[in-house]
């Protein structure tokens, strides 16, 4: 009987893994970070395919994506950007769909600090009122709404920190730099509770919805890993996940 070797057969059996697995390069808005990471896990393991991920703010992403940034799939923060990328032909038609509905919330890093029905804003008794940049993160613009569904955007105009996206919007709060900031609920949310500090969980009908669409931009056409990647994201566990971070469906 002829010896079997196994580690040739092994090295096959490992070089036709690698070869059906694939790479993924996606452009993530800032507010899915933590749920994004949690996701990739998953879809690596379940998959074989890599998720790599750069996060910031939606209209920067599409800034760099019109100037050829290498990014297959784009995770947008709303979803007129996907759908112009789309329109322009910078996106595949028909690859656009709503993977969440963000949520907005009022927090301070402070027990107690932010009330549930946000007088705290009317109070006026803060110095540092955080958001992030309303012309390139939609939730800095739904954040703008809210402040004029208040009649309060005369009141503290001259209070407002703008942060580049809502990451930095974020960390003006979590370091103590301004009282309280309007952030994505996604941020401070996790496992159905509240992280930290206190919050107002901003009624939706104060704010145009803020739906986040995902779409497969012209790079990733081609890319299997980018078709795995969305319907992976319509999953039983990514929907999970998503909801766990206080996402809607």
């Amino acid at each position: 009987m002829r010896p079997i070797h196994f580690a040739p057969l092994l090295a096959a059996c490992l070089y036709a893994n690698a070869a059906q697995a694939d790479e993924v390069q996606v452009a993530v808005a800032s507010n899915f970070t933590a749920p994004i990471q949690a996701i990739a896990a998953g879809f690596e393991k379940d998959t074989g395919h890599k998720l790599i991920a750069a996060y910031g703010a939606t209209g920067q992403f599409y800034t760099q994506i019109k100037n050829g940034a290498p990014f297959e799939v784009f995770l947008a923060a709303d979803d007129t950007t996907p759908a112009r990328l789309e329109n322009e032909g910078d996106a595949v038609k028909g690859s656009r769909f709503t993977y969440a509905v963000g949520t907005l919330a009022l927090w301070s890093a402070k027990d107690d600090y932010v009330d549930g029905k946000g007088q705290v804003l009317r109070k006026n008794a803060f110095q540092h009122l955080s958001i992030a940049n309303p012309k390139t993160a939609p939730y800095g613009l739904a954040a703008t709404q809210v402040l004029a569904e208040m009649g309060l955007t005369g009141q503290v105009k001259a209070k407002i920190v703008e942060g580049q996206n809502i990451t930095q919007a974020y960390q003006f709060v979590s370091t103590g730099n301004a009282e309280l900031g309007f952030v994505a609920l996604s941020q401070v949310f996790k496992d159905g509770k509240l992280a930290s500090g206190s919050a107002w969980i901003v009624p939706a009908e104060l704010h145009d919805p803020i739906k986040q669409d995902a779409v497969i931009l012209g790079k990733g056409r081609d890319n299997p890993a980018a078709r795995a990647l969305m319907d992976y994201l319509k999953s039983p566990k990514a929907a999970a996940i998503i909801q766990a971070y206080g996402y809607k469906p």
